[in-house]
Order: C-alpha cells, then sequence, then structure tokens
C-alpha cells in the first residue's frame, strides 16, 4: 500500500469483503464511482439497488430492507445526504434500523467543486439524531475496518469518507480500531489535539512543529463522533490539562461540539476549537482550502498555543 490513499476507497475495499455475508447489500444514487461502492456492484450486481438520484427514496429502501433482515449500505456525496434528513430521522433512526450510510466529498478538503458541494454540516445534523452512530475516519485502513464493524452492529450510522488522498497510518495496526474509542497516536503532557478525518494528519504535522518548540503534544484520532470516547477524553485533561479539536467542518455542531459538551458536564477544561469559522467554503485546491479556512497544522499549533496560556 502507497504511503497515501482516500478513505473512499477504505470503503469500497470493505464492501467487497463484506459480500461474504449474503445479508449485506449496497445501495446507490448515481454516484457509485465516485463513493466506490461500484466495485461491490460489478461482483454482486444482484445484491445492489440503484435508487437514481433520489437519495431520500435510497433511505426508505434501506429501511425496508435493514426491517426485512438485511444490512444495507447506502452511499453518496456527504452534501446529498442531507437531503434525506427527514428520511433518515424518521424511517431509519426513529425505528433503530441499522441502516449504514456514507457521505463522500464531505468538508472544504474537497475543494475544486466550491461550496455548494462542500458539506461542512454532516456531521453536525447527524449526530443530533437518536441512535445513530457518527463517524470520520482518517485514513484507508481505519475506514475499512470501522465500515466493516458496523455491518456487526444493530445500530444506523452515517460515516463521512473524503476524496483527496491522505496518509496512510494504521497499515499493522488494526488491532487499534473500534467503533467508539479514541486512538491516541503520539503522547505528551502539555495539551492534548483531538481530531478527527483529514486533520489528524494535520495535527500530527503540529504536533512535530510544536515539539521543535519544546511543546510535547498528545494527538488522538476521534474517528467516533457518537458515541463519543468520553473516557479517554477524561484521561486527557487530567495528563494535558487543555484541549484542542481539529476538524474539517463547522466550528459548530461537529467535533469541536461534541467534546465541549462532554467537557462543560464531565471534566472542564481549557478548549481551542480549529474548525471551518462558521462559513461556506469556496472553490479552490485541497491544500489552499485548509489553509483559507485557517486550520492546517500551524493554525492547530497556534490553537494548543493559546490553549496551553489558558490552563489554571
Amino acid at each position: 500500500m502507497s504511503n497515501v490513499a482516500a478513505t473512499r476507497d477504505g470503503y469500497g475495499e470493505a464492501l467487497l469483503e463484506l459480500a461474504n455475508n449474503p445479508k449485506v447489500v449496497v445501495l446507490e444514487a448515481d454516484l457509485g464511482k465516485s463513493t466506490k461502492s461500484l466495485h461491490f456492484r460489478k461482483a454482486h450486481p444482484n445484491r445492489t439497488v440503484s435508487c437514481g438520484i433520489g437519495e431520500q427514496n435510497m433511505l426508505l429502501v434501506g429501511a425496508g430492507l435493514a426491517a426485512s433482515g438485511y444490512i444495507p449500505f447506502a452511499s453518496t456525496f456527504a452534501i446529498f445526504t442531507e437531503r434525506a434528513f427527514e428520511q433518515m430521522r424518521n424511517g431509519v433512526a426513529r425505528p433503530n434500523l441499522a441502516v449504514h450510510v456514507c457521505g463522500s466529498h464531505g468538508g472544504t478538503h474537497t475543494g475544486t467543486d466550491g461550496s455548494s458541494a462542500q458539506s461542512i454540516e454532516d456531521l453536525a445534523i447527524f449526530r443530533t439524531l437518536p441512535n445513530v452512530i457518527v463517524m470520520h475516519p482518517s485514513d484507508i485502513v481505519s475506514t475499512k475496518i470501522l465500515t466493516m464493524q458496523l455491518a456487526e452492529s444493530n445500530s444506523p450510522s452515517y460515516t463521512r469518507t473524503a476524496r483527496n488522498k491522505t496518509p496512510v497510518l494504521y497499515e499493522g495496526k488494526e488491532d487499534l480500531i473500534k467503533i467508539g474509542k479514541g486512538i491516541v497516536l503520539r503522547e505528551g503532557n502539555d495539551v492534548a489535539i483531538i481530531a478527527c478525518g483529514v486533520m489528524v494528519s494535520e495535527s500530527l504535522k503540529a504536533a512535530e512543529q510544536l515539539a521543535q518548540e519544546g511543546i510535547h503534544a498528545t494527538v488522538v484520532d476521534m474517528h467516533t463522533l457518537k458515541p463519543l470516547d468520553g473516557q479517554l477524553i477524561d484521561q486527557l485533561v487530567s495528563t494535558c490539562g487543555s484541549i484542542v479539536t481539529a476538524e474539517d467542518h463547522n466550528i459548530i455542531g461537529g467535533l469541536g461540539g461534541a467534546v465541549a459538551e462532554h467537557l462543560a458536564s464531565n471534566s472542564p477544561a481549557p478548549l481551542e476549537r480549529v474548525g471551518v469559522p462558521d462559513r461556506f467554503g469556496e472553490s479552490g485546491g485541497a491544500d489552499e482550502m485548509l489553509e483559507v479556512m485557517k486550520i492546517s497544522s500551524p493554525f492547530i499549533a497556534e490553537a494548543a498555543q493559546r490553549a496551553i496560556k489558558r490552563k489554571l
């Protein structure tokens, strides 16, 4: 495996392996090539349902299949999953049917498609729904493993994947990956950086930069936003005393919001949130967008220094 790969490819690989279970079925909304479910379709056309450009219908078809004992995986672009929020709420989450929705091309890192296609609110939207697991993995390996674990769960889910390639972090470390459990990738006692998706590799870069300044940061991949690993957050507060969150998502309602809610109710600590600053994106290159939104590694390092200064 090369040292960079797209998380959407991990989703496609997982579906192919899950095909060993005859109950697994795949639903598409005309974007199988982009979401990478096309590999399953080619191998198992009789277990793939094309719903056309009808995301709302796709979710309810999934609900019917789940109610009939199947394990449906439904994918489209993250921005189009939002069209089906009502169906996700009333048809899937409310009856607690295990339909697994994958939203690809999420966040501003998607780049040149522009603001209409850059979903910066998907994690917040789906995090509000009872019963729903919400995940945003950081690399191809963890995406594959977490997707395969979903097939074992009895809960509906929403997973965001990405189009652009990101560093492979978990080759040979597959045993670390479990739904609902954050992963400590680097340890330090001065500040804890909690990230998801593309921002995990950016946070590791920020930690390197901080180390050169004598600041030792813990970096956590919080791939699961719901259920949030509150036990790990409490440990980080006791060992580091200050927290930074980093996400390619609106500063409101995503990972930073989830961590803030936990800290406020359980173990208060200084928190600096790095995320899209409550604005829409624009058309630009993937890495350009991280700079424009002020969420790349230098901005994470600056946030860490601010958090440390706020320690009592």
